[in-house]
């Protein structure tokens, strides 16, 4: 009976076997040690019969194993116990050695990351690499009980779509059926729709944008986390998401804190209430502080994000902040946007900062359907196109005020870990020169 490595602290003096990887190996005459990697952790395993040891002869890292043997107490071996007098099975021998060293930190220098990527399905059977998912799987469920918890429904979009109606970022176009289809950008009209029907929904799926970005925030696919409300103000999403990125933090410390440390990880400093802060404020507060001058620009430079961070961390004791104060006659209002119906020249809008990094853009949709063909309209979209009849008929026949966000998973991830690449924080990143692993 297979017993797991973190469970042979239980077994201490009692013979188990085992069944895993062989992690290392370090052969130095009378007495030789191995480790064996199973989904739970190592373990050390003492081998001095010269059979057994006969039988690890050739064998390279990766080796599977099994392992039958005395667990012994040993307070210098991980998990403080190893294994004594073994028989060894091999069960699939490896007999070259691996491209990459898995049992020490792998380089995240920039210049080593296509090297770091191109060996990726090896190089995740590093137990450092593989803290990188382990929290990034804690993020993608405690965001979902968060969901859960205040009352949403999950629901799952198309990713297949008859064509590009949202606008913005480009699509990818693809044969379909003697038809053009494109990738979905996201489950905007969607979700929108969809609170005509259950009021809160969410989903966390993949996200396709064509965009020739070669940065280290952007890649081609990534993971969406978008959340869409009914019967809410911009100030309930703030405080939504408020709720959400405190409850993910502590989730994730609270269960991966030693893990994370090996990183040179720190927990992220958060205020109870995220402070906000207008992007005019912004401006001027790093214009008195660096006498660079962004007013009158009607975004914030990436220099004045990270910088806004640094200070609120500072004053504030928040990592993360709100920018609002967004133009309404900015390329980035889209059709479906609302404006702010005391300041109709600024947008329901707000931007989640979290670590220096834009994470969430969240915002009030136009729920009237006069107003959203005038928009549609003024933006040169045409109401009639039978790509917008499902998201204007939901409009037309009933939709509450309303508003939503999306979140990249990845990008939430690697802020978390202090990561300085969102592709570090990807399995098999997608960007504008690579399609492998």
């Amino acid at each position: 009976m297979r017993t797991l490595v973190s469970d042979a602290t239980n077994s201490t003096g009692k013979e188990i076997t085992v069944q895993g990887w062989l992690h290392k190996k370090r052969v130095m005459g009378g007495i030789n040690f191995i480790s064996i990697r199973d989904r739970s952790g190592l373990i050390q395993v003492i081998v001095e019969d010269k059979a057994q040891l006969e039988k690890l002869r050739g064998m390279q890292v990766g080796t599977v194993l099994e392992i039958t043997g005395i667990v012994v107490e040993e307070a210098r071996a991980l998990g403080g116990v190893e294994i004594h007098k073994p028989e060894i099975r091999i069960i699939i021998p490896v007999n070259q050695e691996p491209p990459i060293e898995i049992d020490k930190p792998l380089s995240h220098k920039p210049e080593n990351l296509d090297t770091l990527f191109d060996h990726r399905p090896i190089g995740l059977r590093n137990l450092r690499e593989q803290t990188i998912f382990k929290v990034q799987a804690l993020v993608c469920q405690s965001v979902r009980n968060f969901f859960y918890e205040n009352d949403f429904i999950e629901i799952h979009t198309p990713k297949l779509l008859a064509e590009a109606t949202e606008g913005g970022a480009e699509v990818f176009t693809l044969s379909y059926f003697n038809k053009t289809a494109t990738l979905a950008q996201s489950p905007q009209f969607y979700k929108q729709i969809m609170v005509g029907v259950f009021e809160r929904v969410f989903e966390i799926a993949p996200v396709f944008r064509a965009e020739l970005s070669a940065t280290t925030r952007h890649m081609s696919e990534y993971t969406s986390v978008d959340g869409e409300m009914g019967f809410i103000t911009l100030p309930d999403l703030e405080d939504f998401l408020n709720g959400l990125l405190n409850r993910v933090v502590d989730d994730v410390w609270a269960q991966y804190e030693p893990e994370l440390r090996r990183w040179n990880a720190t927990k992220p400093l958060l205020s109870k209430t995220i402070p906000e802060f207008a992007i005019s404020e912004i401006h001027e507060l790093y214009k008195k502080a660096t006498k660079e001058d962004f007013t009158g620009e009607d975004d914030l430079a990436p220099a004045e994000e990270k910088w806004i961070c640094e200070w609120a961390k500072k004053n504030k004791q928040s990592e993360a902040v709100f920018v609002t104060g967004w133009s309404a006659k900015s390329k980035t209002f889209k059709f479906y946007h609302r404006a702010n119906q005391d300041n109709p020249e600024l947008a329901d809008r707000a931007d989640l900062l979290f670590r220096g990094v834009e994470i969430v853009t969240l915002s009030m949709r136009e729920h009237r359907y006069d107003q959203v063909v005038t928009q549609m309209k003024d933006k040169g979209y045409d109401p009639a196109d039978p790509g917008f009849r499902p998201l204007l008929g939901a409009m037309k026949y009933g939709m509450p005020p309303h508003g939503g966000f999306g979140l990249g998973l990845e990008r939430l991830t690697q802020r978390i870990i202090g990561l300085n690449n969102v592709k570090e924080a990807t399995l098999f990143p997608r960007d504008i020169s690579r399609l492998t692993p």
